[in-house]
């Protein structure tokens, strides 16, 4: 068993689609017109065959609520790996990406987490 699609719910997804791809450097890899919204996947530029993330819009609302409560606690609701989550940080606020935590050492890991300015926050995680 292997995992083929992952989601992310989203409040915008032209907004989230822009994002992902010109900021945080995503590609494309399905859109699908559907009644509301669209099946809309990024996939990493480096693993074009690898998992795709759905950027899903928000449909009903216990989803609403569920993104509120997860964003205003400060847990992200996705992290994505790294392998220099110092030079990533740095690129990212560079365009203007605000982190509500830095990178941190934690364990054996550094993290930093920031708003993907479509109601979630997005956790970058680099193991050293």
């Amino acid at each position: 068993m292997t995992i083929r699609v992952t989601s992310i719910m989203v409040d915008d997804q032209d907004k989230a689609f822009e994002f992902y791809t010109k900021i945080l450097g995503f590609v494309k890899k399905r859109e699908i017109p559907l009644e509301e919204g669209r099946w809309l996947t990024v996939v990493s530029n480096e693993d074009k065959d690898g998992v795709e993330l759905l950027l899903a819009p928000l449909g009903f609302e216990p989803s609403i609520l569920y993104q509120k409560a997860l964003f205003e606690a400060g847990i992200p609701a996705i992290t994505f790996n790294v392998e220099d989550i110092d030079k990533e940080y740095a690129r990212l606020t560079q365009l203007g990406v605000a982190f509500s935590m830095e990178p941190t050492q934690m364990g054996i890991s550094k993290l930093a987490v920031f708003s993907d300015t479509c109601g979630n926050k997005v956790q970058l995680v680099q193991v050293l």
